[in-house]
């Protein structure tokens, strides 16, 4: 074979290559898979004499299941007579807030975002407020929703 017939036939192979390796790379881009929807699951955390009779409290979950195992905080508020749950990742880049006493703010101590006790910013970079978890009570059980 001559040297210029195996150039030609290897420019086109390589040529055919690329063209084919280009467009499943788009495809991936144009055809995003179908991502899978989070189902949101309750979980016990204490019996209804435990909730805070007014302020908050800090939560810490421990959940198993077969494939993983999750451990998170969450602050049970009651504030103005209304209790709910609140997740402690800061919106902004996702730091776990704490809770000051002093001042009665949750502070993120990543980037200065200030949120006042119901979740709200006051202060600092965070764009939304604090993400309220599903709460509810069930035979004098307290559960909160997670999506897992």
């Amino acid at each position: 074979m001559e040297r210029r017939v195996f150039l030609k036939k290897y420019l086109k192979v390589s040529v055919f290559f690329l063209l084919t390796l280009f467009s499943a790379i788009a495809s991936l881009f144009i055809f995003p898979s179908v991502k899978r929807e989070k189902k949101t699951l309750f979980f016990k955390v204490f019996s209804e004499y435990n909730l805070p009779k007014r302020g908050l409290k800090r939560v810490d979950i421990k959940i198993e299941n077969n494939v993983r195992h999750y451990s998170m905080a969450v602050f049970i508020v009651n504030h103005d007579n209304e209790i709910f749950a609140l997740s402690p990742v800061c919106t902004h880049l996702g730091c776990l807030v704490n809770w000051s006493r002093h001042k009665n703010l949750f502070i993120c101590p990543c980037h200065g975002g200030v949120y006042d006790i119901k979740g709200f910013i006051k202060e600092g970079p965070p764009r939304k407020p604090l993400s309220r978890l599903p709460l509810k009570t069930d035979n004098g059980e307290v559960y909160i929703g997670l999506k897992v």
